[in-house]
């Protein structure tokens, strides 16, 4: 069994769509859905424990979310997933190639960024991510993180960070331990419209840069928004 977690945070709008996604029966995986909530006012807790996941109450901030969310795990795999971000058809199918290969068990697997709109504002995006990842071996939350639970353990799990968690740990983990699958997780293009194709991307590698050379991640989320 495969244990997915999911970080939410007043995210009624799009956490059913997830989970009906991610709890489709395709007859190959045995899986456990976690919602891992950060203090939601919404209806997400309820839309969730609709839909079959467990909800886990954590303290609000990805980091601290996701590892309450892994400490609640039973599954021997962990997929790591944001509440707007749903993977492709045949999803499953790519997940259990990657556990069936014995070498994976000490990696980690992220999938292709793609967000779900037609304009070439998108596409740039989806070109500057995949560079990203090519040249810096820096997947971001947005693009899930398939880990064995017990590689997870060993490399000390998130941690309680308000942001970059997800840089901190593929960092911990490295090059040669992260594995890209062609393979689409499609996120909502919704944050992009509202705060602009260039301007959003911008202030996320704005951020990326105080996190390397040592700002506080505390100060960045305050910066951040």
């Amino acid at each position: 069994m495969h244990s997915i977690i999911i970080p939410t945070l007043n995210a009624a709008a799009c956490i059913g769509g997830t989970l009906a996604v991610l709890g489709e029966a395709d007859g190959r995986l045995a899986r456990e859905l976690i919602v891992s909530d950060g203090g939601s006012t919404d209806a997400t807790r309820d839309i969730a424990r609709s839909a079959g996941a467990l909800v886990v109450e954590a303290p609000r901030g990805r980091g601290s979310q996701l590892a309450a969310g892994a400490a609640a795990a039973r599954g021997d795999w962990l997929l790591f997933l944001h509440a707007d971000t749903r993977p492709g058809p045949g999803w499953a199918a790519v997940v259990d190639a990657f556990r069936a290969e014995s070498e994976n068990a000490t990696k980690a697997a992220y999938f292709r960024f793609v967000v779900d709109d037609n304009s070439r504002a998108a596409r740039r995006l989806e070109a500057m991510v995949a560079l990203r990842c090519r040249l810096f071996a820096l997947p971001f939350g947005d693009q899930g993180l398939l880990i064995a639970g017990a590689t997870y353990r060993a490399l000390g799990g998130f941690k309680p960070l308000p942001l970059m968690e997800d840089v901190d740990i593929v960092r911990r983990l490295g090059r040669r331990r992260l594995v890209a699958l062609d393979h689409p997780a499609v996120t909502s293009a919704e944050r992009y419209r509202r705060d602009g194709w260039l301007r959003r991307p911008a202030r996320n590698l704005a951020c990326l840069g105080l996190y390397f050379i040592g700002f506080d991640p505390a100060r960045i989320a305050r910066l951040y928004g």
